[in-house]
């Protein structure tokens, strides 16, 4: 049996990761909650994961959580999908919000038009991509660790996003905002289409908030 980390009163039993903090917005921790914001990718949310373990003792839960591109074509934006250790104890409580089980699909870069979102579906079988989540259940697995994906669809299957955000990344999968501000003003049409985009992800994070509050222990 692990031993909570301890801060304050209040024993530290589950972390839960999100890539960013926008993903986050909507969920707001009891005091046994930790949230850590991992950056995105593999190499910062495992990085993340090791220093958070690093600091103390082990937590009994972690999930990670945030938004998932979608590549079964009848999952609608908004949708939550998990997949859960059978010893997390999550399966259950999930299953009594709107949430459902589905196979993910770890990414090395983000998904941008509908057409890529095809192929990854014929050629994985998942139902959404990510790019964070396997990295950090692997960890817990060398720990021994209980955890869950839970995820929710920030853009459909048939949605192209407004951006080649993979552009406008750095080698640290940090976001270049003087790149993204001088594609704006090259085509200032993207200013409306992405704005209609980051409402919709607004909507996923109320969603995911929703369903975490309910379902977290």
């Amino acid at each position: 049996m692990t031993t909570p980390i301890v801060e304050g009163n209040e024993p530290l039993k589950t972390w839960v990761c999100f890539a960013v903090r926008e993903e986050a917005k909507h969920f707001h921790p009891k005091p046994h909650q930790k949230v850590i914001i991992t950056g995105m990718g593999r190499m910062n949310a495992s990085a993340a994961v090791e220093k958070a373990f690093q600091k103390g003792p082990p937590p009994q839960l972690v999930v990670t959580c945030g938004f998932a591109g979608g590549l079964n074509p009848k999952l609608a934006s908004s949708a939550i999908l998990f997949d859960a250790d059978h010893s997390s104890g999550m399966e259950a409580r999930l299953l009594k919000t709107e949430a459902r089980p589905a196979r993910f699909f770890c990414a090395t870069r983000v998904a941008i038009t509908a057409e890529e979102k095809h192929r990854l579906w014929l050629n994985t079988g998942a139902d959404a991509v990510e790019m964070e989540s396997e990295a950090i259940r692997d960890f817990c697995l060398d720990m021994a660790i209980p955890s869950a994906t839970i995820r929710v669809i920030s853009d459909n299957a048939h949605e192209n996003l407004p951006l080649d955000f993979n552009t406008l990344m750095n080698a640290e999968k940090r976001l270049n905002y003087g790149k993204l501000g001088l594609s704006l003003l090259r085509s200032p049409r993207l200013v409306i289409e992405l704005m209609a985009f980051q409402g919709r992800t607004v909507e996923a994070a109320e969603a995911l908030g929703k369903c975490l509050m309910a379902a977290l222990p």
